[in-house]
């Protein structure tokens, strides 16, 4: 398979070409490339001990750590699939995400909602030192060797990531080796990634704008640090102790760091990063690259392994998506399939080397998704004169709060679950701090009240949902209706926004 290149390839490639390059750094943890191929070396023997065969699922619950690339990285040499699930979910959720993944092995994290999970027929090793003991189990014998693992096909799914839930449950999207390399490849360029490139994993390892850079830092030979999750004070720590070149921030993160590091506590000129505020810009360095130069700019989602346009290819064009990636080709369809004419909104669509290999056990949704020969993303767009990219919005409402999407019959689900609620809709109004916060409408049952006093409360029904889904997706308020408003079936979103001041969605141009 002299055309073959898997995420494990490319780990053992580093190996041998950057002996001394520190791979991987996780508070006291510090591994070299051979280091971090060793260990992988023994995890994926110690999974196949397991069981962990092609196509077999390996699910990681827990925040961020180098396990997670490492488990990657194993399932890869295997040609099984890696799934690092949102920790942030609720027990409900996460028992969903076990009985549609069938596991065969789970690493978790210690907390009362994932040690009351019913652990069914998979193997379950606890983070830290159970996990040293599974890992070493596999050197103990001394047989593990690369020679004992099967050849791999690198478009074989490696990751599956949960993404859009779009009628109420989610959906893993899987990516393969081949797929996650090209997408790196076509990301480093654009973000001029260099040799020495050190990332800091602080954001959701579970969320694609994470991963991808966490990916392509492998793919440069570069230093992935990592930490649980975002604090302001220690992310400025770890860039200033490991000269980090960039992290996964946005604004109110950026404001966070800012105020954690006013008086210059800490040296963050190592971090090259788009301009943002005169404060940020004089503790960095601001970044010429194209991908910074256009802030971070373009269109993407899960199922195209994070971007499929960016700004950064296309500067002072028309189209405030920017161009496709040099790996993949993009048309605006109309819902006969038929390319429309530039200019007008249709649904944009793609297919090229970096695209996903369609969604775990959903044979129906996968064959609509891909009709035509192309993957549908779901949302809409429009080809500019100059051949530029237009985001319109998704073709079913979404909600941006932060970095997080939201969808509205997700919440909607947990909602209607109320033993007071007779109908609901969500909708998303304009939020300061974070583009948009989540606003429900409720019809309640004959005989319920709204009151404080009652079981059917503002409060009450907000709490109910963050009990039900993570707690980002909770409403902020509740308003309550004689009816919903509807479009057949569905409710009619812009009546409602236009009753109750919704707004700010994603593409929606604004003053």
């Amino acid at each position: 398979m002299i055309h073959n290149l898997t995420l494990a390839d490319v780990l053992a490639e580093h190996a041998r070409s950057r002996p001394q390059v520190t791979a991987v750094v996780d508070g006291d943890v510090r591994l070299t490339y051979p280091a971090l191929d060793e260990r992988v070396t023994a995890l994926a023997a110690a999974l196949a001990g397991r069981g962990v065969a092609a196509g077999e699922r390996v699910l990681w619950l827990g925040q961020n750590a180098h396990a997670v690339l490492e488990l990657l990285l194993a399932c890869s040499r295997l040609g099984a699939i890696f799934c690092p699930a949102n920790w942030r979910q609720s027990a409900d959720e996460l028992r969903f995400v076990l009985d549609d993944l069938t596991p065969r092995v789970v690493v978790w994290e210690h907390s009362d909602t994932v040690a009351a999970l019913d652990r069914g027929e998979a193997h379950w090793v606890l983070a830290g030192d159970d996990y040293e003991e599974f890992l070493g189990s596999a050197r103990a014998d001394g047989s593990v060797s690369p020679e004992t693992f099967p050849e791999v096909v690198d478009t074989a799914p490696v990751l599956a990531l949960y993404t859009a839930a779009f009628d109420g449950r989610p959906n893993a999207a899987l990516l393969s080796s081949a797929a996650l390399v090209a997408h790196s490849t076509a990301l480093l360029v654009v973000r001029q990634m260099e040799p020495g490139f050190t990332f800091l994993n602080n954001g959701p390892l579970f969320h694609v704008g994470t991963m991808m850079f966490c990916l392509a830092t492998l793919q440069i030979g570069g230093t992935g640090v990592f930490t649980p999750s975002f604090d302001a004070e220690e992310v400025c720590r770890l860039v200033d102790a490991e000269k980090v070149t960039q992290a996964f921030l946005f604004g109110p993160m950026i404001d966070a760091v800012v105020a954690a590091n006013a008086g210059g506590k800490y040296d963050l000129s190592s971090l090259r990063f788009v301009a943002h505020s005169a404060a940020w810009d004089e503790m960095i360095t601001v970044d010429d690259s194209p991908w910074c130069r256009s802030k971070m700019g373009g269109y993407g989602q899960t199922e195209v392994g994070g971007m499929l346009t960016f700004l950064g290819l296309a500067p002072g064009a028309a189209g405030f998506a920017g161009r496709p990636s040099p790996l993949a080709q993009v048309r605006i369809l109309g819902p006969d399939g038929v390319e429309v004419a530039t200019g007008e909104v249709g649904e944009i669509c793609a297919r090229g080397k970096s695209l996903f290999s369609g969604y775990f056990a959903r044979p129906a949704l996968n064959a609509v998704k891909m009709a035509y020969g192309w993957h549908h993303t779901g949302d809409l767009g429009r080809r500019e004169p100059d051949g530029s990219i237009t985001f319109i919005g998704p073709k079913l409402r979404m909600i941006k709060s932060g970095a997080e999407n939201i969808y509205p019959a997700e919440v909607e689900r947990a909602l209607k679950a109320h033993p007071a609620v007779a109908d609901a809709a969500v909708i998303g109004v304009p939020d300061e701090r974070w583009h948009q916060a989540v606003k429900a409408i409720v019809v309640l049952k004959d005989g319920a009240e709204a009151s404080e006093a009652s079981e059917a409360s503002e409060a009450d029904l907000i709490e109910h949902v963050r009990t039900s889904l993570a707690s980002y997706k909770k409403p902020r308020e509740v308003a309550f209706a004689e009816a919903i408003p509807k479009k057949g079936y569905t409710p009619d979103y812009d009546a409602l926004d236009a009753a109750h001041g919704g707004g700010n969605y994603p593409g929606e141009i604004t003053g």
